[in-house]
């Protein structure tokens, strides 16, 4: 629950929780219980952060049913083997298909 401002006209200011739907509603003193009206005393507080943290902060909250999208389409040359695909120098196609890495990492096995 939210934190609101009131004025008493006997007592002065005081501050009080209360639900979001009574926020309009005057609240009672707790010095002499009278109804006393909600007023803004202070400046509302506000969030102010950068935006990389604000970036952040939108990805960790995003659904998964939402997921981030690539910007490539089925069949993308760039990234699915297509004809514009970039072919790694650093790779052997043996002639059954496999691959080898002569040099790079030569303990891995390929995949």
């Amino acid at each position: 629950m939210p934190i609101y401002e009131y004025w008493c006209d006997d007592c002065g200011p005081f501050t009080a929780m209360a639900p979001l739907a009574r926020y309009a509603e005057p609240c009672d003193c707790p010095a002499c219980a009278a109804p006393a009206p909600r007023v803004l005393m202070t400046a509302p507080k506000l969030s102010a952060v950068s935006s990389a943290t604000r970036k952040a902060h939108e990805t960790n909250e995003r659904s998964a049913d939402s997921p981030k999208k690539s910007a490539h389409g089925p069949g993308c040359s760039c990234c699915s083997g297509g004809a514009g695909a970039k072919i790694n120098p650093g790779t052997l196609y043996r002639p059954d298909g496999s691959k080898s890495f002569p040099k790079k990492r030569p303990w891995m096995i390929s995949h």
